[in-house]
C-alpha cells in the first residue's frame, strides 16, 4: 500500500526505490523505473521554480465556486526538489510578475496540492 505523501507537520512524504535510488512524488509502494520495491521518505522541501504559469481567468463552474471575494489570478507551477523530484504546486507570491525559472523556493504539503513560496535569506541558513 503507497505511503500517505503528506505528514502531520506539513513536510513532503515520498519514496525512494531501494533498488535504483529514483525518489518520487507522490509517495508509491513501486518505482516507476524499474518496479522495484520503494520506501517512504521525506522530501527536502526546498528546490526551484522549474516552470509555472499563470491563470487570469475563473475556472468554468461547476465543480468550481467563486470565492467570496471573487476570482484572483493564481500561480502555479513546477518545482524541483534537491533530490531530481518535480512537484507541480501553487505558488504563493505577492508579485506574480516576479516570479523566474530558477529561483529558490520552499514547499509545504498542505490539504490539497503542495504549496510553494520564494526562500527568504532567513530560510537559507
Amino acid at each position: 500500500m503507497a505511503a500517505n505523501p503528506r505528514s502531520q507537520a506539513g513536510a513532503l512524504r515520498g519514496a525512494r526505490c531501494a533498488g535504483c535510488s529514483v525518489a518520487t512524488y507522490p509517495a508509491d509502494s513501486a518505482c516507476p523505473r524499474c518496479g522495484g520495491p520503494a520506501d517512504p521518505v521525506a522530501l527536502s522541501g526546498t528546490g526551484t521554480l522549474w516552470t509555472w504559469t499563470v491563470q487570469r481567468h475563473a475556472p468554468k463552474s461547476p465543480p468550481y465556486r467563486v470565492p467570496s471575494g471573487g476570482f484572483a489570478p493564481f500561480a502555479v507551477g513546477y518545482v524541483e526538489l534537491a533530490e531530481g523530484v518535480r512537484v507541480a504546486a501553487l505558488i504563493d507570491v505577492d508579485n506574480l510578475d516576479g516570479l523566474r525559472i530558477g529561483m529558490p523556493v520552499t514547499l509545504t504539503a498542505g490539504g490539497g496540492v503542495p504549496r510553494a513560496r520564494p526562500t527568504t535569506g532567513a530560510e537559507d541558513s
